[in-house]
């Protein structure tokens, strides 16, 4: 089988080589084998393959592959699986070796595809959702029942518009901040309701303040990170909480330069790797909600293009392209 490995950290084209494999051994018990058909590129999958910032380049004595999140097809079941079966359509997280053409994994981390779902949809159909619950969970919890205004950055993003798009549903006073004039215009026509300010101005920090009441934010979702985190503390109300799921910024910010002490200022960061925490009754409940919702509004699961398994190194380009729109995915012929 084709997969996509990598043996020692480092800048993801470089270090990532398309290679044949050995087949998985026939499922266990209790797991399934998946021809798999797309998978997306995720930001933390290729943040696995390079390493912290500033990290040692480790090497690895068996090659890794990355991915944790795809769609495909059952081709064998192990004994004991009762509710899945060869042929059936399914998707699956969190289960590593995503790219790959084939992947065992335990029955209860494969989810069944709604009929009507397009391969692509379902292909993004867990991840994204998920991180928005762990995103509004997050932001609830910071709340302490005392709502008020909340920023997000990357708001362009695929989790961003989810984000957005749940604000608008549960009356979140969100501001969305992108990173250019060009991507607050194309966000506006999506989500008129929501005020979309580009950082690319140089009068943002007003404009949130404004779009705030002049209170500023009580909390802000950053999938940002690096030096734009120091102004994104500014923002904040005393008290206020800077939420972090996401480093797709440059630089660094000391963290004394926060003012965290005299401002009662809380940073944290929330995770989708935080999920498997929860009880399989609330992971259930979880599944079911991003099901629903990839039936239901399949618009919010953009895609922006899709590459072979082969062309790996123009899709991971394909994902770093200023102004996309979408998630890119990685793709398999059926057989």
């Amino acid at each position: 089988m084709r997969a996509i490995a990598y043996d020692q950290h480092g800048e993801a084209g470089q270090v990532l080589r398309l290679s044949e494999q050995p087949a998985p051994a026939a499922p266990a018990a209790g797991q399934v084998q998946v021809r798999v058909l797309s998978r997306p590129i995720h930001p933390g999958d290729l943040a696995g393959v390079e390493g912290l910032p500033g990290g040692l380049r480790q090497r690895f004595a068996t090659p890794r592959i990355p991915g944790v999140e795809a769609m495909g097809v059952i081709e064998t079941v192990g004994e004991g699986v009762q509710d899945l079966r060869p042929g059936q359509r399914v998707a699956f997280f969190p289960v590593p070796g995503a790219w790959s053409e084939l992947v065992t994994a335990p029955s209860d981390l494969v989810v069944p595809v709604p009929e009507d779902l397009s391969d692509e949809t379902a292909a993004l159909m867990l991840v994204n959702p998920l991180t928005l619950l762990t995103l509004l969970r997050a932001v609830e919890d910071a709340q302490h029942s005392q709502a008020g205004p909340v920023v997000q950055t990357a708001a362009g993003s695929s989790v961003g518009k989810l984000v957005s798009a749940a604000a608008l549903k549960h009356g979140i006073p969100l501001v969305n901040l992108v990173r250019s004039a060009t991507g607050a215009q194309t966000l506006r026509q999506r989500f008129p309701a929501l005020p979309t300010i580009s950082t690319a101005d140089a009068n943002w920090r007003t404009q949130v303040q404004d779009a705030t009441g002049g209170r500023g934010a009580q909390v802000i979702l950053d999938a940002v990170g690096g030096s734009l985190t120091g102004e994104l503390a500014g923002l904040l109300t005393d008290g206020g909480t800077l939420i972090t799921y996401g480093q797709l910024g440059s630089g660094s910010t000391p963290l004394e330069s926060l003012a965290l002490t005299p401002r009662a200022l809380t940073v944290r960061g929330a995770s989708i790797g935080q999920w498997m925490a929860r009880t399989p009754e609330e992971r259930a409940e979880d599944i079911a909600f991003a099901a629903r919702l990839a039936a239901t509004a399949p618009e919010l699961f953009e895609v922006a293009a899709s590459y072979d398994l082969a062309d790996f190194a123009k899709a991971i380009d394909h994902v770093r392209r200023p102004g996309k729109s979408g998630t890119v995915l990685l793709t398999s012929p059926a057989s």
